[in-house]
């Protein structure tokens, strides 16, 4: 067993989003990463990206979007990115807003622009 105390999760920031981690490789999950994000308010992340992994958002507090034309989800909300589909993340609302992400370990990202990310350090 594998204890993350919440002074110990690593801190991220990425694109004016926060990241903290907690499940990854490095951390003791050969099988899954799960993180949290803060995004603040008002933030529209530059362009999107996509994953060739299937990811899952857990609205905790605010509201976010995924796309830009994309459903407010808020707190309790949870939506299933299926791998190769665009995210953009983005928060309309007034007050940050947070969400926990799980995907499967070894993912990859890559940015709209055809920009490779590999695998971001809070999954790792």
């Amino acid at each position: 067993m594998h204890v993350i105390t919440a002074d110990q999760a690593p801190r991220f920031e990425f694109s004016g989003v926060e990241f903290t981690g907690y499940a990854a490789p490095s951390r003791g999950s050969g099988d899954l990463c799960a993180w949290q994000i803060r995004v603040s308010p008002g933030l529209v992340s530059e362009q999107s990206h996509t994953l060739d992994r299937d990811e899952i958002f857990m609205i905790t507090s605010g509201v976010i979007t995924l796309s830009p034309d994309g459903q407010v989800l808020a707190a309790g909300d949870c939506v299933i990115v299926p791998a190769g589909t665009p995210i953009q993340l983005s928060n309309p609302g007034q007050d940050a807003a947070t969400a926990h992400v799980l995907i499967r370990a070894g993912f990859s990202a890559t940015m709209a622009d055809g920009a490779p990310v590999g695998t971001p350090p809070w999954a790792q």
